[in-house]
C-alpha cells in the first residue's frame, strides 16, 4: 500500500511542475480543459492541458465532436527548441495528418505564424492565435492560405471547463 501511496503522490508532484521559461506563457493553459462551440452549435472543440516531463512540455489533447460522426481527435506536443531557440510544436491526429510549427508568445497572447498541415501527402497553409479572454476563456483564430490570401477559417471562443 505504501509504495502505492508514493506513487501517487509522485505522480501529482510531476503534474504540479513548473514549467521551464520558455513555456511559461501557454501556463494558464495547463492542468484546464476548455471547450468552445462552432458556429451554428453543432460541433465542439475541446482541448485538455497537462504538463509532461517536469515541466519541459505541454501536452494538448485536442477533440472535435459531432453529432453522428466518429470525434477527430488530436495531440500537440509543445517543447523548446533549443536549437532553434524557440518553443516549437508536432501535432499528430488520429486520420493520419500532422503539422510541425513554433510558437510565439506576444503582448496578447501567443501567436502560431505559418505552417502547414499535412494530410494524404496534401499540404494547407495555415496560422493561428489564441488571445486570453480573461481568467476563464480564449479566443482561437486560425487562418487558412487559399488562392493567394488569408481566409478565417474558425474563430472560436473556448472556456475553461
Amino acid at each position: 500500500m505504501r509504495p502505492l501511496i508514493l506513487s501517487l503522490l509522485l505522480c501529482s508532484a510531476a503534474a504540479q511542475a513548473a514549467p521551464i521559461d520558455a513555456l511559461k506563457p501557454m501556463a494558464f493553459l495547463a492542468g484546464h480543459c476548455w471547450k468552445g462551440d462552432f458556429p451554428g452549435g453543432k460541433q465542439s472543440d475541446e482541448h485538455c492541458f497537462q504538463w509532461a516531463y517536469e515541466g519541459n512540455v505541454l501536452r494538448d489533447v485536442h477533440t472535435v465532436r459531432s453529432p453522428g460522426k466518429p470525434d477527430y481527435v488530436g495531440e500537440t506536443i509543445y517543447y523548446y527548441d533549443s536549437a532553434a531557440k524557440t518553443v516549437a510544436y508536432l501535432y499528430v491526429e488520429n486520420g493520419g495528418g500532422y503539422s510541425r510549427g513554433t510558437m510565439t508568445p506576444t503582448a496578447t497572447g501567443l501567436d502560431f505564424p505559418e505552417t502547414q498541415y499535412v494530410a494524404d501527402g496534401k499540404p494547407l497553409t495555415y496560422r493561428s492565435r489564441w488571445t486570453p479572454s480573461g481568467p476563464d476563456a480564449y479566443e482561437a483564430l486560425s487562418e487558412m492560405y487559399l488562392k493567394e490570401k488569408w481566409v478565417t477559417q474558425f474563430k472560436l471562443l473556448l472556456k475553461r471547463q
